[in-house]
């Protein structure tokens, strides 16, 4: 075994944590919920989520590729919520799907694109090779989908009915925010990079003057807003699934988002006084108006 090769006890290890905790959460999901046959119909939604993803590992592992990695998480979102919302078509249920579907097409199709022009995602170089390693990100996908819709997926399979109201108001309105936030933040990189003159450069203007990860603000607060959104409607156990905005921060803040790429950025232009400056005055994630910074 070389120094780079991972060990395949790890990645099982990983594997069977992400589906106790999947477990746990159709468990509390679960309660208070419609059945379909002899299983809750949360339960159903929690191995959607993780068949498609297996369904979708095969081709990519024997392909050697991740080009469908992100792709393949906004499908489950839409296969998970389209069954959802079959169980149960209350108003509720049609204004979750509807925002979670608006959102998973919007950022599978924007991921997707990044991932075509950039060729491949560095974040898979190291692991897409060794199969139970590579199947574990697969598996964690499919948690990742379960726990951010897991308060509105509790909702729409909840026996309960609940008529919209403020709070459903409320939450539209996080998440209208949220939304503006990151499709404005990524329209914003995206120019960025697609100008010449900013090759090998760092964006610090617009929303990016605001935070360093502008659009990983507005996820947290999209999946807030579905989760007020989903409230009302849940009972008992339930309510564990309202974990979903704070799984969301934690994955973000300290595992898949932010950590990799501030190091990317402190190895790329950590040596600049400018960069340096960008980071003393702009805050990682929660914006505040820009300061002025030295160039």
């Amino acid at each position: 075994m070389t120094k780079d090769t991972p060990p395949a006890g790890r990645s099982l290890i990983g594997i069977a944590i992400a589906l106790a905790l999947a477990a746990l959460l159709a468990i509390a999901g679960s309660q208070h919920g419609i059945e379909v046959g002899v299983l809750p119909a949360f339960a159903v939604v929690a191995v959607i989520a993780f068949a498609v993803q297996w369904l979708a590992f095969v081709p990519a592992y024997l392909s050697q590729s991740e080009r469908y990695y992100d792709l393949t998480g906004s499908l489950t979102y839409l296969s998970v919520t389209a069954f959802a919302l079959a169980i149960k078509g209350d108003g509720r249920s049609v204004l979750l799907a509807t925002l979670i579907g608006v959102w998973a097409l919007r950022l599978g199709s924007f991921l997707f694109l990044r991932i075509r022009d950039a060729g491949s995602d560095q974040r898979f170089d190291r692991i897409k090779p060794f199969f139970l390693r590579f199947l574990m990100t697969w598996t964690l996908q499919g948690l990742w989908v379960l726990f951010t819709a897991g308060a509105a997926l509790a909702a729409m399979t909840s026996d309960r009915v609940v008529a919209i109201g403020p709070v459903a108001v409320a939450g539209t309105v996080l998440w209208l925010a949220g939304f503006a936030f990151e499709v404005v933040a990524d329209r914003q990189k995206r120019a960025f990079r697609r100008d010449a003159a900013n090759r090998d450069r760092f964006i610090r203007n617009g929303l990016w003057a605001w935070s360093r990860h502008p659009n990983y603000f507005g996820e947290i607060l999209l999946w807030l807003g579905v989760s007020v959104i989903a409230a009302p409607a849940l009972a008992g156990w339930q309510y564990a699934t309202l974990i979903s905005p704070l799984f969301v921060y934690l994955l973000l803040m300290r595992v898949s988002g932010v950590p990799f790429l501030e190091r990317q950025a402190l190895q790329r232009w950590g040596d600049e006084p400018a960069y340096r400056a960008y980071r003393e005055a702009t805050p990682v994630l929660f914006p505040r108006p820009p300061r002025a910074t030295a160039t």
